[in-house]
């Protein structure tokens, strides 16, 4: 059974930084893509950014870029979300993903954990 497990939520201050966490178990491959989502309260989930195998394989959202750094080990199947500048908007329910087969870093992903929260104050 596979299960990904986030951890590093959290209430921070705008400016301020929060490290996020994702372990997946039970995987028998190393999964070719994962990454993080969040939804927001009244709002459709979102992609936030996600890596493949390579360390130059990454993708983000705009509105994270400059300030989000996406991260994995990939043979022990972890990802991590580094988050710099936080901003109140940036307030969500943090997922992590993982993809069985790569259709893109912004394709479908076949496992999810139960999310983090993360809320950021002004």
């Amino acid at each position: 059974q596979v299960q990904l497990v986030e951890s590093g939520g959290g209430l921070v201050q705008a400016g301020g930084s929060l490290r996020l966490s994702c372990a997946a178990s039970g995987l028998t491959f190393n999964s070719p893509a994962m990454g993080w989502f969040r939804q927001a309260p009244g709002k459709e989930r979102e992609f936030v950014a996600a890596a493949g195998w390579s360390s130059s394989d990454t993708d983000y959202t705009d509105s994270v870029k400059g300030r989000f750094t996406v991260s994995r080990h990939n043979s022990e199947n972890t990802v991590y979300l580094q988050m710099n500048s936080l901003k109140v908007e940036d307030t969500a329910v943090y997922y992590c993903a993982a993809a069985r087969n790569y259709r893109g870093l912004r394709g479908s992903y076949d496992y999810w954990g139960q999310g983090t929260q993360v809320t950021v104050s002004s």
